[in-house]
């Protein structure tokens, strides 16, 4: 190796956005996440829709991570993504839904945008009423606002049950690859 040149070759095969160290910025802790639960997306994508999800998030004074865990369990951040019961792309709109508020599901940043303000609606109507109301909102996502009303809170679905737990359990997962910032002791 010549003097003064820099050898990549111990980096080679690196992937510092999907496997890097413990960051500050939730936008690279949620694509960190990103990458690692949807392998056909682009790290460049990944950060795109981090990005979004963080400023729709704080948009509507939701955790982007709580935001970004939902929409990973709804569809890895599939755009094309359609459920058996005809959910549609990123956040899986029922199509009756999306058109109701007036979004294409398809459209990534449409459907970001819709899901942070339909969560942030589902927390901040049953904040007060129900004793975890982030756990009453995806309940509200995944089952119906009807069905959180009927049981006064989670109903007991087996399917919603998983699903809030899976949420938590991937919210918790992307605050892992965080870290909070030093702080100075002066």
């Amino acid at each position: 190796m010549r003097p003064n040149t820099i050898s990549f070759e111990p980096l080679k095969g690196a992937a510092p956005l999907r496997d890097g160290g413990p960051t500050t910025f939730a936008e690279l802790a949620i694509a960190r996440a990103l990458l690692h639960t949807n392998s056909r997306i682009e790290p460049v994508e990944a950060l795109h829709l981090a990005i979004r999800t963080t400023d729709a998030a704080r948009e509507r004074g939701l955790p982007s991570e709580f935001l970004a865990a939902t929409l990973l369990q709804e569809s890895a951040y599939d755009a094309d993504a359609v459920s058996s019961a005809g959910a549609i792309g990123i956040a899986q709109f029922m199509p009756s839904t999306a058109a109701g508020i007036g979004l294409d599901p398809r459209d990534p940043e449409q459907a970001i945008d819709g899901a942070a303000a339909l969560l942030h609606g589902y927390i901040v109507a049953y904040a007060g009423r129900y004793v975890d109301n982030y756990s009453a909102a995806l309940a509200a996502y995944n089952a119906g606002p009807g069905a959180v009303a009927k049981y006064r809170g989670v109903p007991p679905y087996p399917e919603t049950i998983d699903y809030i737990a899976t949420i938590f359990d991937r919210w918790a997962r992307i605050r892992s690859y965080e870290h909070p910032p030093h702080r100075s002791r002066h």
